[in-house]
Protein backbone atom coordinates (compact mmCIF):
# COMPACT_ATOMS: atom_id res chain seq x y z
CA UNK A 1 0.00 0.00 0.00
CA UNK A 2 1.48 3.35 -1.05
CA UNK A 3 1.55 5.77 1.89
CA UNK A 4 0.77 9.07 0.18
CA UNK A 5 -0.82 11.18 2.92
CA UNK A 6 -1.37 11.04 6.67
CA UNK A 7 -4.83 9.50 6.36
CA UNK A 8 -3.16 6.43 4.79
CA UNK A 9 -1.22 5.93 8.03
CA UNK A 10 -4.40 6.45 10.02
CA UNK A 11 -6.17 3.72 8.02
CA UNK A 12 -3.24 1.35 8.51
CA UNK A 13 -3.12 1.97 12.27
CA UNK A 14 -6.86 1.47 12.62
CA UNK A 15 -6.65 -1.82 10.74
CA UNK A 16 -3.62 -3.33 12.47
CA UNK A 17 -3.48 -1.97 16.03
CA UNK A 18 -5.34 -3.94 18.72
CA UNK A 19 -8.79 -2.38 19.17
CA UNK A 20 -8.11 -1.28 22.74
CA UNK A 21 -4.93 0.57 21.63
CA UNK A 22 -6.61 2.18 18.60
CA UNK A 23 -9.56 3.29 20.74
CA UNK A 24 -7.21 4.81 23.32
CA UNK A 25 -5.26 6.83 20.73
CA UNK A 26 -8.39 7.87 18.80
CA UNK A 27 -10.51 8.77 21.84
CA UNK A 28 -12.04 12.19 22.31
CA UNK A 29 -14.10 13.35 25.26
CA UNK A 30 -17.87 12.79 25.40
CA UNK A 31 -19.36 13.16 21.87
CA UNK A 32 -15.91 13.80 20.33
CA UNK A 33 -17.23 17.02 18.80
CA UNK A 34 -14.13 19.00 19.77
CA UNK A 35 -11.81 16.25 18.54
CA UNK A 36 -13.52 16.35 15.13
CA UNK A 37 -13.75 20.16 15.09
CA UNK A 38 -9.96 20.35 15.47
CA UNK A 39 -9.72 19.01 11.91
CA UNK A 40 -12.81 20.66 10.42
CA UNK A 41 -11.72 24.13 11.54
CA UNK A 42 -8.85 24.12 9.01
CA UNK A 43 -11.32 23.61 6.17
CA UNK A 44 -12.90 26.98 6.91
CA UNK A 45 -9.63 28.81 6.28
CA UNK A 46 -8.83 29.80 2.69
CA UNK A 47 -5.52 30.91 1.21
CA UNK A 48 -4.90 34.18 -0.60
CA UNK A 49 -2.03 32.93 -2.76
CA UNK A 50 0.33 35.33 -4.49
CA UNK A 51 1.63 34.68 -8.01
CA UNK A 52 4.86 35.26 -9.93
CA UNK A 53 7.04 35.16 -6.85
CA UNK A 54 10.48 33.54 -7.11
CA UNK A 55 10.08 30.23 -5.28
CA UNK A 56 12.99 28.45 -6.98
CA UNK A 57 14.86 28.27 -3.67
CA UNK A 58 12.84 27.43 -0.56
CA UNK A 59 13.86 27.89 3.06
CA UNK A 60 11.51 26.07 5.44
CA UNK A 61 13.69 26.18 8.56
CA UNK A 62 12.62 27.88 11.78
CA UNK A 63 13.81 28.20 15.37
CA UNK A 64 12.28 27.03 18.65
CA UNK A 65 13.54 29.08 21.60
CA UNK A 66 16.69 29.80 19.61
CA UNK A 67 17.37 26.26 18.35
CA UNK A 68 17.03 25.68 14.62
CA UNK A 69 14.81 22.88 13.32
CA UNK A 70 14.48 21.71 9.73
CA UNK A 71 10.81 22.69 9.36
CA UNK A 72 8.09 23.95 11.70
CA UNK A 73 6.56 20.60 12.73
CA UNK A 74 7.51 18.86 15.97
CA UNK A 75 6.16 15.85 17.84
CA UNK A 76 3.61 16.58 20.58
CA UNK A 77 3.68 14.75 23.90
CA UNK A 78 1.52 11.64 23.85
CA UNK A 79 1.63 8.70 26.24
CA UNK A 80 2.19 4.97 25.91
CA UNK A 81 4.12 4.74 22.61
CA UNK A 82 4.79 1.03 23.18
CA UNK A 83 1.10 0.49 22.45
CA UNK A 84 1.97 1.53 18.88
CA UNK A 85 5.46 0.01 18.49
CA UNK A 86 7.65 -2.23 20.69
CA UNK A 87 10.54 0.25 20.97
CA UNK A 88 8.09 2.99 21.96
CA UNK A 89 9.48 6.44 22.66
CA UNK A 90 13.03 5.38 21.72
CA UNK A 91 11.85 5.09 18.11
CA UNK A 92 10.07 8.46 18.39
CA UNK A 93 13.24 10.15 19.63
CA UNK A 94 15.33 8.62 16.84
CA UNK A 95 12.87 9.71 14.14
CA UNK A 96 12.76 13.27 15.48
CA UNK A 97 16.55 13.48 15.54
CA UNK A 98 16.82 12.05 12.01
CA UNK A 99 14.40 14.74 10.78
CA UNK A 100 16.11 17.45 12.86
CA UNK A 101 13.01 18.48 14.72
CA UNK A 102 11.73 18.68 18.31
CA UNK A 103 10.23 15.79 20.26
CA UNK A 104 8.31 16.54 23.46
CA UNK A 105 8.56 13.43 25.65
CA UNK A 106 5.57 12.74 27.90
CA UNK A 107 5.52 12.16 31.65
CA UNK A 108 3.53 9.06 30.66
CA UNK A 109 6.22 7.49 28.50
CA UNK A 110 6.68 3.74 28.38
CA UNK A 111 10.46 4.31 28.17
CA UNK A 112 12.51 6.15 30.78
CA UNK A 113 13.90 9.62 30.18
CA UNK A 114 17.34 7.99 30.27
CA UNK A 115 16.38 5.50 27.53
CA UNK A 116 14.90 8.28 25.38
CA UNK A 117 18.07 10.37 25.74
CA UNK A 118 20.39 7.45 24.98
CA UNK A 119 18.35 6.49 21.89
CA UNK A 120 19.00 9.81 20.15
CA UNK A 121 21.91 11.66 21.78
CA UNK A 122 22.08 15.29 20.75
CA UNK A 123 18.47 15.41 19.52
CA UNK A 124 16.26 18.38 20.41
CA UNK A 125 14.03 17.14 23.21
CA UNK A 126 11.64 18.91 25.55
CA UNK A 127 10.00 17.26 28.55
CA UNK A 128 6.24 17.45 29.20
CA UNK A 129 5.27 17.52 32.86
CA UNK A 130 2.10 16.75 34.77
CA UNK A 131 2.28 17.98 38.35
CA UNK A 132 1.34 15.19 40.74
CA UNK A 133 -0.01 15.42 44.26
CA UNK A 134 3.35 14.07 45.41
CA UNK A 135 5.40 17.13 44.45
CA UNK A 136 8.69 15.31 45.13
CA UNK A 137 7.93 13.01 42.19
CA UNK A 138 7.44 15.97 39.85
CA UNK A 139 10.54 17.71 41.21
CA UNK A 140 12.68 14.62 40.58
CA UNK A 141 11.35 14.32 37.02
CA UNK A 142 12.20 17.96 36.26
CA UNK A 143 15.71 17.56 37.65
CA UNK A 144 16.29 14.29 35.78
CA UNK A 145 15.14 15.87 32.51
CA UNK A 146 17.45 18.86 32.94
CA UNK A 147 20.42 16.65 33.84
CA UNK A 148 19.79 14.53 30.73
CA UNK A 149 19.91 17.52 28.37
CA UNK A 150 16.22 18.11 27.73
CA UNK A 151 16.05 21.73 26.58
CA UNK A 152 12.66 22.94 27.82
CA UNK A 153 9.91 22.02 30.24
CA UNK A 154 6.36 21.79 28.90
CA UNK A 155 3.73 22.09 31.64
CA UNK A 156 0.37 20.67 30.58
CA UNK A 157 -2.31 22.85 32.15
CA UNK A 158 -5.56 21.32 30.87
CA UNK A 159 -5.69 18.11 32.89
CA UNK A 160 -6.72 18.70 36.52
CA UNK A 161 -8.87 15.60 35.94
CA UNK A 162 -8.98 13.19 33.01
CA UNK A 163 -11.74 13.86 30.48
CA UNK A 164 -14.42 11.21 29.98
CA UNK A 165 -13.39 9.12 26.99
CA UNK A 166 -16.24 6.71 26.49
CA UNK A 167 -14.43 3.97 24.57
CA UNK A 168 -11.73 3.78 27.25
CA UNK A 169 -14.44 3.39 29.89
CA UNK A 170 -16.18 0.69 27.84
CA UNK A 171 -12.91 -1.12 27.20
CA UNK A 172 -11.75 -0.84 30.81
CA UNK A 173 -8.50 0.57 29.41
CA UNK A 174 -5.32 -0.30 31.27
CA UNK A 175 -1.75 -0.69 30.10
CA UNK A 176 -0.87 -4.32 29.28
CA UNK A 177 0.99 -6.05 32.14
CA UNK A 178 4.36 -5.98 30.29
CA UNK A 179 4.25 -2.17 29.88
CA UNK A 180 5.03 0.32 32.60
CA UNK A 181 4.95 4.09 33.04
CA UNK A 182 8.71 3.92 33.32
CA UNK A 183 9.30 7.43 34.67
CA UNK A 184 6.88 6.88 37.54
CA UNK A 185 7.78 3.37 38.65
CA UNK A 186 7.62 3.19 42.40
CA UNK A 187 5.92 6.57 42.60
CA UNK A 188 2.42 5.17 42.57
CA UNK A 189 0.40 2.34 41.09
CA UNK A 190 0.55 2.54 37.30
CA UNK A 191 -2.37 4.17 35.48
CA UNK A 192 -3.97 5.75 38.55
CA UNK A 193 -4.37 9.09 36.79
CA UNK A 194 -6.33 10.40 39.79
CA UNK A 195 -3.00 11.21 41.43
CA UNK A 196 -2.72 14.28 39.22
CA UNK A 197 -2.94 17.38 41.37
CA UNK A 198 -6.16 19.34 40.63
CA UNK A 199 -5.08 22.16 42.97
CA UNK A 200 -2.33 23.41 40.59
CA UNK A 201 -2.54 27.17 39.92
CA UNK A 202 -0.54 29.85 38.14
CA UNK A 203 1.55 30.27 41.29
CA UNK A 204 3.01 26.81 40.67
CA UNK A 205 4.84 28.28 37.67
CA UNK A 206 7.00 30.11 40.23
CA UNK A 207 7.62 26.80 42.02
CA UNK A 208 8.69 25.17 38.73
CA UNK A 209 10.96 28.09 37.92
CA UNK A 210 12.66 27.60 41.30
CA UNK A 211 13.51 23.98 40.37
CA UNK A 212 15.11 24.46 36.98
CA UNK A 213 17.03 26.73 34.64
CA UNK A 214 15.08 25.34 31.68
CA UNK A 215 12.66 27.57 29.78
CA UNK A 216 9.03 26.79 30.61
CA UNK A 217 6.38 26.32 27.93
CA UNK A 218 2.74 26.05 29.00
CA UNK A 219 0.47 23.73 27.02
CA UNK A 220 -3.32 23.81 26.87
CA UNK A 221 -4.02 27.55 26.59
CA UNK A 222 -7.18 28.50 24.64
CA UNK A 223 -8.00 32.09 25.67
CA UNK A 224 -6.35 35.51 25.58
CA UNK A 225 -6.94 35.84 29.34
CA UNK A 226 -4.83 32.77 30.08
CA UNK A 227 -2.26 33.80 27.48
CA UNK A 228 -1.84 37.10 29.35
CA UNK A 229 -1.44 35.24 32.64
CA UNK A 230 1.16 32.94 31.07
CA UNK A 231 3.24 35.92 29.97
CA UNK A 232 2.84 37.56 33.38
CA UNK A 233 4.10 34.42 35.11
CA UNK A 234 7.27 34.34 33.06
CA UNK A 235 6.86 31.43 30.66
CA UNK A 236 8.83 31.42 27.40
CA UNK A 237 6.24 29.71 25.20
CA UNK A 238 2.58 28.75 24.87
CA UNK A 239 1.17 25.70 23.09
CA UNK A 240 -2.39 26.46 22.00
CA UNK A 241 -4.05 23.09 22.52
CA UNK A 242 -7.22 21.36 23.70
CA UNK A 243 -5.48 18.03 24.35
CA UNK A 244 -6.61 16.61 21.02
CA UNK A 245 -10.25 17.06 22.06
CA UNK A 246 -9.73 14.61 24.93
CA UNK A 247 -10.60 16.95 27.83
CA UNK A 248 -13.49 19.47 27.65
CA UNK A 249 -15.84 18.67 24.79
CA UNK A 250 -17.26 21.88 23.33
CA UNK A 251 -14.18 24.05 23.54
CA UNK A 252 -12.62 25.88 20.57
CA UNK A 253 -10.37 24.27 18.00
CA UNK A 254 -6.78 25.43 18.59
CA UNK A 255 -6.56 27.01 15.12
CA UNK A 256 -9.65 29.12 15.98
CA UNK A 257 -8.22 30.14 19.38
CA UNK A 258 -4.81 30.98 17.91
CA UNK A 259 -5.55 34.48 16.62
CA UNK A 260 -6.67 35.99 19.94
CA UNK A 261 -3.72 34.40 21.75
CA UNK A 262 -1.16 35.69 19.24
CA UNK A 263 -2.70 39.17 19.51
CA UNK A 264 -2.67 39.02 23.32
CA UNK A 265 0.99 38.06 23.72
CA UNK A 266 2.28 40.63 21.18
CA UNK A 267 5.44 38.66 20.45
CA UNK A 268 6.53 38.52 24.11
CA UNK A 269 6.59 34.70 24.05
CA UNK A 270 6.67 32.13 21.26
CA UNK A 271 3.27 30.64 20.37
CA UNK A 272 2.88 27.09 19.06
CA UNK A 273 -0.14 24.91 18.30
CA UNK A 274 -1.17 21.28 18.32
CA UNK A 275 -4.42 19.61 17.27
CA UNK A 276 -5.88 18.70 13.91
CA UNK A 277 -2.76 19.00 11.73
CA UNK A 278 -3.19 16.50 8.90
CA UNK A 279 -1.60 18.19 5.86
CA UNK A 280 1.27 20.49 5.03
CA UNK A 281 -1.26 23.16 4.10
CA UNK A 282 -2.62 22.99 7.69
CA UNK A 283 0.87 23.84 8.91
CA UNK A 284 0.97 26.82 6.55
CA UNK A 285 -2.42 28.05 7.82
CA UNK A 286 -1.28 27.83 11.44
CA UNK A 287 1.91 29.77 10.69
CA UNK A 288 -0.04 32.38 8.72
CA UNK A 289 -2.22 32.95 11.81
CA UNK A 290 0.82 33.45 14.02
CA UNK A 291 2.06 30.07 15.25
CA UNK A 292 5.85 29.66 15.29
CA UNK A 293 5.61 25.87 14.97
CA UNK A 294 3.01 23.11 15.18
CA UNK A 295 3.19 19.72 16.90
CA UNK A 296 1.56 16.47 15.78
CA UNK A 297 0.10 13.94 18.20
CA UNK A 298 -2.00 11.15 16.70
CA UNK A 299 -0.25 11.19 13.27
CA UNK A 300 3.06 10.46 15.03
CA UNK A 301 1.47 7.41 16.66
CA UNK A 302 0.09 6.24 13.30
CA UNK A 303 3.60 6.47 11.85
CA UNK A 304 4.98 4.38 14.72
CA UNK A 305 2.23 1.81 14.25
CA UNK A 306 3.15 1.52 10.56
CA UNK A 307 6.91 0.96 10.79
CA UNK A 308 8.27 2.38 14.03
CA UNK A 309 11.01 4.96 13.60
CA UNK A 310 10.92 4.58 9.81
CA UNK A 311 7.14 5.04 9.67
CA UNK A 312 7.28 8.17 11.82
CA UNK A 313 10.01 9.58 9.59
CA UNK A 314 7.73 8.88 6.61
CA UNK A 315 4.91 10.87 8.26
CA UNK A 316 7.25 13.79 8.95
CA UNK A 317 8.69 13.70 5.42
CA UNK A 318 5.20 13.82 3.90
CA UNK A 319 4.30 16.83 6.04
CA UNK A 320 7.62 18.46 5.18
CA UNK A 321 7.12 17.97 1.44
CA UNK A 322 3.50 19.11 1.57
CA UNK A 323 4.44 22.18 3.62
CA UNK A 324 7.19 23.14 1.18
CA UNK A 325 4.82 22.70 -1.79
CA UNK A 326 1.99 24.68 -0.12
CA UNK A 327 4.40 27.51 0.68
CA UNK A 328 5.64 27.65 -2.89
CA UNK A 329 2.13 27.58 -4.38
CA UNK A 330 1.08 30.36 -2.00
CA UNK A 331 4.06 32.46 -3.10
CA UNK A 332 6.33 32.20 -0.01
CA UNK A 333 10.00 31.29 -0.46
CA UNK A 334 10.83 31.36 3.26
CA UNK A 335 9.04 30.98 6.57
CA UNK A 336 9.68 34.68 7.26
CA UNK A 337 7.37 35.60 4.34
CA UNK A 338 4.37 33.77 5.84
CA UNK A 339 1.86 36.13 7.44
CA UNK A 340 -1.76 36.97 8.15
CA UNK A 341 -2.17 38.38 4.62
CA UNK A 342 -1.96 34.80 3.33
CA UNK A 343 -5.31 33.57 4.71
CA UNK A 344 -8.94 34.49 5.12
CA UNK A 345 -11.77 32.77 6.95
CA UNK A 346 -14.43 31.53 4.54
CA UNK A 347 -18.05 32.42 5.28
CA UNK A 348 -19.55 28.96 5.51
Amino acid sequence: MAMVCLSDFEAYAKKYLPKIAWDFFAAGADDCSTRDENILAYKRIRFRPRMLRDVSIMDIRTKLLGTEISFPVGIAPTGFHQLAWPDGEKSTARAAKAMNTCYIASTYSTCTLEEISAAAPGGLRWFQLYIHRNRAVSQQLVQRAEALGFQALVLTADLPYTGKRRDDVRNGFRLPPHMKLKNLEGAFEVCKMSLLDPSVTWNDIYWLRSLTHLPIVIKGILTKEDAELAVRHGVQGIIVSNHGGRQLDGGPAPIDALVEIVEAVQGRVEVYLDGGIRKGSDVLKALALGAKCVFIGRPALWGLAYKGEEGLQDVLKILQDEFRLSMALAGCASVSEIGRHLVQFSKL
